[in-house]
């Protein structure tokens, strides 16, 4: 069992940056594969960004390449997603996931744990 906690989302106008974090309470973080994903009002959730619970090895939505980056810290049971050059359209509500031995999918079904979600609005 793994609860998660977002924190790090606000109001940034475009252009700007922001770093969201995960917090993972329970055992055995370093065996789940983190994956960021959002919603925006009146759209379907969608992926954004995933890392493998072995290696590291990380995947991205094209719409973010090159702009976000996802990281983890399993001493401390973080994931970070850092996001740069922010749009409108990034605004949204961004959910932290987890998916036991998972390797990155960018399927919201894959996943068996889900945060609450925190808020990213960008004013353009």
């Amino acid at each position: 069992q793994v609860q998660l906690v977002e924190s790090g989302g606000g109001l940034v106008q475009a252009g700007g940056s922001l770093r969201l974090s995960c917090a993972a309470s329970g055992r055995s973080f370093s065996c789940y594969a983190m994956a960021w994903f959002r919603q925006a009002p009146g759209k379907e959730r969608e992926f954004v960004a995933a890392i493998r619970w072995n290696g590291g090895r990380t995947y991205y939505a094209d719409s973010v390449k090159g702009r976000f980056t996802i990281s983890r810290d399993n001493a401390n049971n973080t994931v970070y997603l850092q996001m740069n050059s922010l749009n409108a359209e990034d605004t949204a509500v961004y959910y932290c996931a987890a998916d036991l031995y998972g390797l990155g999918k960018i399927f919201d079904y894959e996943y068996e744990y889900w945060g609450q979600g925190t808020q990213v609005t960008v004013s353009s």
